[in-house]
């Protein structure tokens, strides 16, 4: 079996951080976004991947080589962004007629991987969500068997959205059906989409199953992105990497931290990701996430997102207060 991620969006949600970082790039956890799905598929055994990229897709190409030089590993680039179906479409000589396992680039989920993969059945990811509309939605049989899906509809009739967890076994019918929707130029929300392909196969005779995900963390945007990266310490434990400085500083766990950093006079953590080699000097951090070689100094912050290579000065100040005063520093 081989593994398509597609990440040539641009992640427009997460500006500023994605002008000059893809989002699957983006630091998570002690990890990326990108790294949590190669781990989960390897582990499962998959070891041939099949990326398609676009915007800064070099620095994907970049990443995954040098991380996992032992997989098999190929990159497409999806230079004009027509959706899905037309991203998925592009691998077809690769995959040439194996089973193949779908999983967006941008979508992190906890579920029972090995067992999806020995099902003699082609699988779909699922989860209750309480608003359908702003995803492909599928309609299951009681026996688990999904008997349509519709991407994005006006009026939903269920409430299973689908994950972006793709298990295929005849991945010739698949492209067989990619190639008809775009032939026949068979759109929804003007784009070409997988849903709809995997609707045609459906129409031609392939049973899917309905698998539940336990736990769907969302990466779209700096909220949402910081949430799951408390989760997931929380869920997994922090790391603090060697080798580190640390000079009077304290760590209030979970936090990950990881190797070359120079921190000292400072508070750092709850739910605290800190990339390689960033210094940070009299300052409170806690519930962010600080990209590698960034500099820190005389700052608190709090539910915040720092990009790589980042700079950030704040002011440190000598005070004399007396009795029954209220002072307040912040802007």
């Amino acid at each position: 079996m081989k593994a398509i991620i597609p990440v040539a969006g641009a992640g427009t949600k997460l500006r500023p951080h994605t002008y000059t970082q893809p989002k699957a790039l983006i630091p998570l956890a002690g990890k990326t976004i990108l790294s949590i799905n190669v781990d989960q598929l390897h582990e499962a055994g998959i070891n041939e991947f099949i990326f398609i990229v676009g915007y800064l897709g070099e620095k994907i190409q970049d990443y995954i080589n040098s991380k996992y030089p032992k997989l098999t590993c190929h990159f497409i680039y999806q230079n004009i962004r027509k959706g899905t179906a037309h991203a998925v479409d592009l691998t077809k000589e690769l995959v040439n007629n194996d089973e193949v396992f779908i999983a967006l680039g941008d979508t992190i989920c906890e579920y029972d991987i090995k067992a999806v993969l020995a099902s003699p059945h082609s699988m779909l990811g699922v989860k209750k969500v309480d608003d359908p509309r702003d995803f492909g939605v599928a309609e299951i049989t009681e026996n688990g068997n999904i008997k349509k899906v519709v991407e994005k509809p006006a009026i939903p009739k269920s409430n299973m959205a689908l994950v972006g967890l793709y298990k295929i076994r005849d991945s010739k019918l698949l492209y067989s059906c990619l190639s008809n929707i775009i032939t026949n130029e068979i759109k929804s929300h003007d784009e070409f989409n997988l849903t709809d392909a995997l609707q045609c196969m459906i129409a031609g005779g392939e049973i899917f199953k309905s698998f539940k995900v336990e736990n769907w963390f969302d990466c779209g945007r700096k909220e949402s992105l910081l949430e799951s990266n408390s989760i997931l310490l929380e869920k997994f434990g922090g790391t603090i990497a060697e080798p580190n400085h640390f000079e009077n500083t304290i760590f209030i766990p979970p936090v990950s931290i990881a190797e070359g950093c120079d921190i000292k006079n400072s508070i750092i953590g709850p739910h605290v990701a800190m990339g390689e080699n960033t210094v940070v000097h009299s300052s409170i951090i806690k519930a962010s996430i600080i990209g590698s070689f960034s500099k820190l100094y005389d700052v608190v912050l709090d539910d915040s997102l720092i990009g790589n290579d980042t700079e950030v000065i704040g002011e440190t100040r000598s005070l004399n207060i007396g009795d029954n005063t209220e002072i307040n520093l912040g802007s």
